[in-house]
């Protein structure tokens, strides 16, 4: 029998169950019809980042950035290249702390890019400055490592 995976959808919230097997597969959500998974990092705002981003089976990978940080700027590509390579086994999101400042402030961004890797629903890795694609494959490992 396969396990089922709580994966929130993107666009809508909603949760859906998809077998561990075929979310490779580019499911849908069951309730918008939309895909799950798209290779592009979630925006997430005050509004939709509890329902996607602390919710469900994946883990989350959040970089807070804001357009006038040099160093995001530069990070972005990165971590674009990152989602495809990573879903479905993570999930991929972004903050702008300009936009949203209260989710900055909710989990103290002092300085950006600031990278927080989410398992279930709660912080399980931090890691503050940009990174190269090389770097961040070692800090997702060692983030999803088991201690």
């Amino acid at each position: 029998m396969s396990t089922a995976l709580a994966i929130p959808c993107p666009h809508c919230g909603a949760i859906n169950r998809v077998p561990a097997e075929r979310a490779d597969e580019h499911p849908n959500c069951g309730r918008c019809k939309q895909g799950l998974f798209s290779g592009h990092p979630v925006e997430f705002t005050a509004t939709n980042f509890d329902a996607i981003a602390t919710r469900g089976d994946l883990p989350v990978l959040v970089d807070f950035w804001a357009p006038w940080c040099g160093p995001c700027v530069g990070f972005a590509p990165v971590f674009l290249q990152a989602a495809a390579k990573f879903e479905p086994r993570l999930r991929l999101g972004k903050v702008d702390t300009e936009a949203q400042p209260q989710l900055a402030a909710r989990f103290g961004i002092r300085s950006i890019p600031t990278l927080i890797l989410f398992k279930d629903g709660r912080e399980a890795a931090r890691q503050s400055g940009a990174l190269n694609a090389a770097q961040l494959q070692q800090f997702v490992a060692n983030a999803l490592a088991p201690h």
